[in-house]
């Protein structure tokens, strides 16, 4: 398999199995970072995990109530922030090279669909 890059407005996901220590790629039209497979796969696990939280609290609010909801691993920490409908995506990374990044709303529906699909083979 080869690298594989997906992107769209506001979001980007790469995935190269071939690489030495970075696999993974994560960011916006704005900044990226490397990910090691590990980082990547957190990544990728505690947004689906942050996701379906957001779809299961849904029934519980009402319409104008936001909400935000954390998830971490020790690799990473992940919070998901607005309504449950449309919401923000921010992360820390917390292995030794340290970052930080947000998405936008606007984002979060390919960046999700994406994540779904990057490891499939």
């Amino acid at each position: 398999m080869e690298r594989l890059i997906k992107s769209g407005a506001g979001w980007r996901i790469g995935w190269n199995p071939n690489a030495t220590e970075f696999k993974g790629l994560v960011g916006t039209d704005d900044w990226a970072i490397e990910l090691t497979e590990a980082e990547l796969d957190d990544f990728c696990r505690l947004l689906a995990k942050l996701v379906n939280t957001m779809q299961q609290i849904s029934a519980e609010l009402m319409d104008e109530e936001k909400i935000a909801c954390e998830a971490e691993s020790d690799l990473l920490w992940m919070e998901v922030e607005g309504y449950p409908h449309e919401y923000s995506l921010h992360f820390i990374l917390n292995t030794g090279r340290c970052a930080e990044g947000k998405w936008k709303p606007s984002a979060l529906p390919g960046l999700v669909q994406a994540v779904g699909m990057l490891k499939v083979f």
